[in-house]
């Protein structure tokens, strides 16, 4: 086997997909509206619900996330309708830009990219909103761009309190960060199937609130495909999806999802934390700086700042063609200046010590003062202490 079999794809997405559930994709095509499709919609259904840890409707859309973005705000919102969108990098002001497509009147709140959302900020706001004109709040979970975990529990609390909607980019969160969906308020929350739900890119998935479905009876914004109420209505009637769906991405994640119960929830979130933990220890180790704190670095990606006198472009193109490892850079301003490392889904230990290694040797050869096995050895470190405990 040559070298460049062997990938590490170290992305926050797409994400190595287990080796059973990528089998599970072979399987036979069925047709869209038998028996069987409906057995297999249904079951992903119920196992999707246990990772958004909702009771509530959860609607499969053929698509990316970003479609699923977009469906939020077309089946929630009208033309003119005022919404605070919270923004702490690209996600979050792409999440708006696809509102103001719709006409949406989006006021924004900026905040530096590499912090987190500023709860009193947000209640400073709704309060002085006496009319009620806000109606939504769009939020990203995960701060893809800036590795931030943003908390949507006192959002939503906020949301309650003055009736609002409280719309969530969980794309890249969903199973690797938790998201108490029910329990925090949350309206609609919308992910998709190539990041921590370890599935091949093609769908979207989507918990909607009956609070978001009974807005949806007013909202006026196009749609048809995306259309929600056209989802629930034929999976409530024979738990079908309106239009064909990714049968054999909709196996793998049906295989996923039954290996995610198996595992446990906490379990899964405990899995990421260790990773998580053991990236971040090995680049201080290294004495590279990390964009975010610890108290809101996210579970999913790490961004690391790219040290004085290394080129992010030769740093990222040696890793993938000397030792087939695949990282990747930031947007914005940001861009040039971070690395981002994902660690969601299936990446193994062995597949972090592997990047850290290969990392400690590009950089040593590009002329970065560093001991090889510095930010190994602070990541083995972490994880014999886990199997220790």
């Amino acid at each position: 086997m040559s070298m460049k079999e062997k990938r590490t794809l170290m992305l926050p997405g797409p994400t190595p997909i287990p080796e059973r559930a990528r089998q599970a994709g072979a399987e036979k095509i069925i047709g869209h509206r038998e028996l069987e499709c409906e057995e297999l919609v249904e079951e992903v259904v119920e196992g999707l619900k246990y990772v958004f840890q909702t009771e509530e409707d959860v609607l499969i859309l053929t698509c990316s996330g970003t479609g699923g973005l977009e469906a939020s705000i077309a089946n929630t919102l009208s033309a003119g309708d005022k919404v605070l969108a919270l923004c702490t990098g690209a996600f979050g002001e792409r999440y708006a830009t696809i509102a103001e497509r719709y006409g949406v009147d989006v006021e924004r709140m900026n905040f530096t990219w590499g912090e987190a959302v500023d709860v009193d900020r947000v209640k400073k706001r709704l309060e002085e909103d006496e009319a009620g004109e806000i109606k939504a709040i769009l939020m990203t979970h995960n701060e893809t761009s800036t590795g931030v975990v943003n908390n949507p529990e006192p959002i939503g609390e906020l949301a309650e309190e003055h009736d609002v909607l409280l719309l969530v980019d969980a794309v890249s969160s969903l199973g690797g960060v938790e998201l108490k969906v029910d329990e925090w308020g949350v309206d609609v929350a919308v992910t998709s199937s190539q990041k921590a739900l370890m599935t091949p890119p093609g769908l979207c998935l989507v918990s909607v609130s009956k609070k978001a479905l009974e807005a949806g009876k007013e909202a006026d914004s196009p749609k048809f495909y995306w259309s929600f109420k056209r989802a629930k209505d034929r999976y409530d009637r024979d738990t079908q999806t309106p239009s064909t769906p990714a049968i054999s991405t909709l196996y793998v994640l049906r295989k996923v999802l039954r290996e995610i119960k198996d595992e446990g929830l906490k379990n899964v979130f405990r899995r990421h934390e260790i990773v998580t933990k053991a990236i971040r220890k090995s680049m201080r180790a290294l004495g590279l700086g990390l964009l975010v704190d610890d108290e809101i670095a996210s579970t999913t990606v790490t961004a690391v700042r790219v040290p004085e006198g290394i080129e992010f472009n030769t740093l990222c193109q040696k890793l993938k063609e000397k030792y087939n490892v695949y990282i990747t850079g930031s947007k914005g301003e940001l861009k040039g200046k971070v690395f981002r490392i994902g660690h969601l889904g299936n990446v193994s230990r062995v597949d972090i010590l592997s990047t850290i290694s290969a990392l400690e040797m590009v950089l040593k050869e590009e002329g970065f003062d560093l001991e090889l096995g510095t930010g190994l050895r602070a990541a083995q470190q972490v994880f014999y202490e886990e199997e220790s405990r």
